[in-house]
């Protein structure tokens, strides 16, 4: 009895972790992670209720087949759930750790139960508990909530009361379906010619996020404070504003990212606008009129326009020049003075990042100068078109959040490069019923840039490589590798023809989609 519990135990809580691991990457959010269950139930839990199929008839012969069966069964599922290298491991958070003693108390409860049973009783008990992992991490989520929202409702005032002792703090909020870490990384840049910035790091983008950002970094020294605002659902960005009061709000861009949580664009676009409408009326929103969203929103708050050759824009970057090297282009500012701008960026929506970055930074008052100056020290954000020179080949990095306007961008930032271009991509996700549609433009673009692709995982990757036969791209040039150590092995060894490769990694899917 004693080896069927510690076998079980031990199948339970690794399989758990896992669990833990997913419902982590899922934002804690339980409808977040009970459509990632029905998506991933034959590959990822179809193996628990397998396991029945074993225990149960042993069960029915006798309490010792039962009891071996179990054993066995319990530890071979342990060994098959062992820890593995993950892309984000999971993080034991205090929330975690409160989540993991919840189960283990519900769990114990079930056993404490179970052990009134006979060996055949307990084995089938202990089977119905480790076929119910993932429905347990959901129980402990609950059970915990109500400690949960106390807890997060005294780190959140204490977020405020710290801002609320530094009246003078400016306060920017950044957000957009996509752009908005790399134009955080860039206002943060530029503006530190003149203020001391604070910035949300890496994508600590969500209410929790931005609020562990101020209890731990914020200084009274810091006079300006730029708020990255991400949101999967309607509210989210509103909930982050009411906290940190932003007095400017850049929207970078609009469009379908997260529409599998939005469920529709119009929930997005008013998601996004949650940030201009709760800026005061001697503040500005800075709007990228680039974007047909954007542009055509009716709002009545004061606000300042950019763009890339719009003229309709208040700030607009001209005779933009891209190439390999980085970009040149050239724009007016407040005082009049058309000015040329120089970055080693490369890529046309880097300078749509980057104007939108000047246009505040010049409303703050940056010397023209300073400004230049801070464009020319930009540098490429990890994962966001970063040039990576490994042994000769080049790799574009970009690798984070991939949506269809910057895949198409990356497409063109690779179209520049001479050498042998090499795409290696696991498509995008999070597009809903779009999805499909626009990875398979994606695959049709790649077709006209690409001599080779190496797609990462059949069934993620179907709608590309549509997209690619569709354009008339060689089928022979065409690698599916089952995950990245392969697809990375494919590139090293691929023949180019004497010409250097360049490598375009266009997303990297986290370890809940792959």
């Amino acid at each position: 009895m004693l080896l069927l519990i510690m076998a079980f135990f031990a199948s339970h809580a690794l399989a758990s972790l896992y669990d833990y691991h997913m419902f982590q990457l899922n934002s804690y959010k339980p409808e977040v992670q009970m459509n990632w269950l029905r998506r991933n139930f034959f590959s990822g839990y179809l193996w628990r209720h397998a396991i029945a199929l074993i225990i149960l008839p042993a069960a029915a012969v006798g309490p010792r087949a039962a009891l071996v069966t179990g054993v066995i069964a319990f530890s071979i599922q342990g060994w098959l759930n062992r820890p593995r290298k993950a892309k984000k491991p999971l993080v034991y958070t205090p929330r975690v750790k409160r989540m993991l003693i919840a189960n283990a108390i519900l769990t114990a409860i079930f056993i404490v139960v179970s052990a009134t049973f006979s060996i055949r009783g307990e084995a089938v008990c202990l089977l119905i508990i480790f076929m119910h992992g993932p429905i347990l991490v959901l129980a402990s989520n609950y059970i915990n909530a109500p400690i949960e929202k106390s807890i997060n409702k005294w780190y959140i005032n204490d977020a405020r009361r710290i801002l609320a002792e530094n009246p003078a703090l400016t306060v920017i909020g950044v957000t957009g379906s996509y752009g908005k870490t790399s134009t955080k990384h860039y206002l943060q840049k530029i503006l530190s010619g003149k203020y001391n910035v604070l910035m949300t790091p890496e994508s600590y983008n969500t209410t929790l996020g931005v609020v562990r950002t101020i209890r731990e970094n914020f200084r009274p020294v810091h006079n300006v404070f730029i708020c990255e605002m991400g949101a999967k659902g309607l509210g989210q960005i509103k909930e982050i504003c009411d906290i940190v009061h932003p007095r400017y709000g850049v929207i970078t861009s609009i469009g379908p990212q997260h529409l599998e949580s939005f469920k529709t664009q119009e929930n997005i676009i008013t998601t996004k606008f949650e940030l201009a409408e709760s800026l005061p009326d001697d503040g500005a929103a800075f709007l990228n009129y680039d974007n047909n969203f954007i542009r055509e929103y009716p709002l009545a708050k004061p606000k300042v326009t950019y763009g890339v050759e719009n003229g309709a824009a208040d700030y607009t970057a001209r005779n933009v020049q891209v190439s390999s090297q980085g970009s040149v282009f050239t724009a007016r500012l407040s005082d009049g003075v058309e000015r040329t701008f120089e970055t080693r960026l490369i890529g046309r929506h880097n300078v749509e990042n980057i104007i939108g970055a000047i246009a505040v930074a010049d409303k703050l008052g940056v010397r023209a100068e300073d400004i230049a100056l801070g464009v020319r020290r930009l540098e490429s954000v990890p994962h966001r078109l970063q040039l990576i020179n490994r042994g000769g080949t080049i790799i574009i990095d970009d690798a984070y959040n991939s949506n269809e306007q910057g895949a198409a961008a990356a497409l063109d930032a690779l179209a520049m490069f001479d050498g042998f271009k090499i795409l290696a991509t696991p498509g995008m996700i999070e597009l809903g019923a779009a999805e499909d549609e626009c990875n398979f433009r994606f695959g049709v673009k790649a077709a006209e840039v690409c001599d080779y692709v190496i797609l990462a995982g059949e069934k993620q990757t179907r709608s590309i490589l549509a997209g690619l036969k569709s354009g008339g791209f060689p089928e022979e040039k065409i690698f599916i590798a089952e995950n990245l150590a392969r697809l990375f092995g494919r590139v090293e060894s691929l023949d180019s023809g004497g010409r250097p490769k360049v490598v375009l990694l266009e997303n990297d899917l986290p370890d809940n989609y792959s």
